[in-house]
């Protein structure tokens, strides 16, 4: 629920005379594109946008050389209030910025969740100067990450900014990177999978990789290009994945059906290793490199993440039991050294 409060800041738009008769939202977004069109709806709902001191509707056909006053409302999140949680920032100016998400953090609340989510600590961080394109449950959430996946999210502090990334999201002009551990080790040392993805059948809370050939109509195009960065024999390999779609589960759905499950992810089949000493505690899946156009300035931003503790020691833990397995190879590999005085040489051998 949104309650309105009118703004402090009210303007006066008078229509250039050359403007011919249309409908008074569009008139205004067009003259204002640094609020979207959603934004006036707002303003029209709150009785916010006038002619001669009276509201008018959106659809109120205005023509050149009437004067339109407008405000905006301000909105206040309902049931979601601002909550001190320390946050790794990456990047921030006025528009924009850019968290290092901790594993485990959900991004915006929902059924279940408590008063611990990104929304929740970034209302408190920005004070309340977010996006609201996304609505009073997701202000300034352009685009989200799994619960149990760590990484950069991008977040908008206004609603051009929120439009701007939103487009470059929706066109496919970021570049975004992951790393994730995987089950066992690929043939290859580098891949694309473009299966399409579509939800689950018989478990609704899943996702599934669809062959074309299947015409249920059901996926949606996804592409993930992969490359090997470690290999740690046939326990784990560490991967990069590069996604040029933004399908739910992803990653996740596309390393199950190259037969390599994410090291964590046991909705999608993985079970814990007897070989690992301490099992990952969850999906083993990091956000960690996005190349953004910032939606004002216009510069590229190159946004790294580093990789969280958890992720590390899982690492070291790989290394150290590849270590130890390469020793092992290696000692069974030498001659056996015989005890005792040398074999005498055979008997065609003889002494010159």
């Amino acid at each position: 629920m949104i309650r309105p409060q009118k703004s402090v800041t009210e303007q006066i738009y008078t229509i250039p005379p050359t403007i011919r008769r249309n409908r008074a939202d569009k008139i205004l977004a067009r003259a204002f594109p640094e609020h979207s069109r959603v934004a006036f709806h707002r303003s029209f709902d709150a009785g916010l946008v006038r002619m001669a001191g009276k509201p008018i509707p959106r659809d109120q056909e205005v023509v050149g050389g009437m004067e339109i006053s407008f405000a905006f409302p301000d909105l206040i999140p309902s049931g979601v209030r601002a909550v001190e949680i320390p946050l790794a920032v990456i990047f921030e100016d006025k528009h924009m910025l850019a968290i290092n998400k901790a594993a485990g953090m959900v991004v915006h609340p929902g059924a279940g969740t408590r008063d611990d989510t990104l929304v929740h600590a970034l209302l408190a961080h920005c004070k309340g100067k977010l996006s609201g394109v996304g609505g009073v449950e997701r202000p300034g959430i352009v685009h989200r990450l799994d619960r149990e996946t760590s990484g950069v999210i991008l977040v908008a502090k206004s609603d051009l900014a929120h439009r701007g990334l939103a487009e470059q999201f929706k066109e496919r002009e970021l570049q975004k990177e992951y790393l994730t551990l995987v089950t066992g080790a690929p043939g290859l040392l580098s891949g694309s999978m473009r299966k399409a993805i579509g939800r689950n059948q018989q478990h609704r809370h899943k996702m599934t990789a669809i062959d074309e050939e299947d015409e249920s109509g059901r996926g949606r195009d996804a592409h993930t290009d992969w490359a090997v960065v470690e290999g740690f024999g046939k326990i784990a390999t560490l991967m990069r994945c590069t996604i040029h779609t933004g399908r739910t589960h992803q990653i996740r759905v596309h390393m199950k059906a190259l037969g390599h499950t994410v090291l964590g992810d046991e909705i999608y089949g993985w079970k814990p290793d007897p070989r690992l000493p301490k099992q990952p505690e969850r999906v083993m899946l990091h956000a960690e490199h996005i190349v953004v156009t910032h939606p004002i300035s216009g510069k590229i931003l190159d946004l790294k993440a580093p990789l969280p503790a958890d992720f590390e020691a899982q690492l070291a833990q790989l290394r150290k039991l590849t270590r130890s397995e390469e020793r092992r190879k290696l000692i069974a590999a030498e001659p056996v050294k015989r005890k005792g005085k040398p074999a005498p040489p055979p008997a065609h051998v003889r002494e010159a």
